[in-house]
């Protein structure tokens, strides 16, 4: 089974992650983000990503990447980095329905996209890297302090804690609260009206708003990855990864 559909809505994609009940972030998903990324880019006008009710997405598949030795998780990282770039990147409206929790490798799925949606109730959003010993990576990092200031980022990325739907809203990671039912509808009513504009201007207004964050994420890859491995293969870190697995 695939790890994500794409669903066609007129000339939008709904991207949607489908690997199981938690949507964790496996190679295999990236691979297949990847790939509808491309698609999308060259067959469509706008993008809405989804994920699952319970879980928009619980970030990384530890159980799976635990598994893998520093070659491996090295190809993963810079994979998922470039998934991460590339949807950021992406040359068209894009927005995120969030009907589920987003943690993690979720929260930062979710950032990468131009606005974000979350459904009301108990649903968290947030980075919760530093309790497990692991940075958040530099590229999410930039774009969350592009998103909700330095103050806030600093907050969320230090203290680990996860945020709900209004406390989010409130300091800017989410752009609107809706009911669960109405969060996917309101997220591709916008991209609708986003992709209705000429395109060439959009295009340039996109490009100027991620050129600054580009310069700075390509002058870092690769210390970045050598940088979140080190931390990934410490053995107190491995411990604390071993003990975060129990949420699977």
């Amino acid at each position: 089974m695939p790890n994500v559909s794409l669903e066609a809505h007129d000339d939008i994609a709904v991207l949607r992650l489908t690997n199981g009940v938690t949507n964790a972030i496996s190679p295999e998903l990236v691979d297949d983000l990847s790939v509808e990324l491309k698609r999308i880019k060259n067959e469509f006008k706008g993008m809405v990503l989804a994920g699952g009710d319970k879980f928009f997405c619980i970030g990384l598949d530890l159980p799976g990447l635990l598994q893998l030795g520093r070659t491996e998780m090295t190809d993963f990282y810079v994979s998922l980095n470039q998934a991460v770039y590339d949807l950021y990147i992406l040359p068209l409206p894009t927005a995120c329905a969030i009907a589920g929790h987003a943690t993690a490798g979720g929260a930062i799925l979710a950032v990468s996209t131009d606005f974000r949606f979350v459904a009301e109730g108990r649903k968290f959003i947030g980075f919760n890297e530093v309790k497990i010993g692991v940075p958040v990576p530099f590229l999410a990092d930039l774009i969350l302090r592009q998103i909700v200031g330095d103050r806030h980022a600093t907050e969320m990325m230090f203290s680990g804690e996860f945020l709900e739907p209004e406390h989010a809203h409130k300091i800017g990671l989410v752009d609107d609260v809706f009911s669960a039912e109405e969060v996917e509808n309101e997220a591709i009513a916008k991209v609708v009206m986003l992709a209705a504009m000429p395109s060439g201007g959009f295009r340039l207004i996109k490009n100027n708003r991620v050129e600054a964050l580009r310069l700075q994420y390509d002058q870092m890859r690769k210390s970045d990855a050598d940088d979140f491995l080190n931390c990934w293969f410490d053995p107190s870190v491995q411990e604390l990864l071993q003990e975060a697995t129990q949420k699977f």
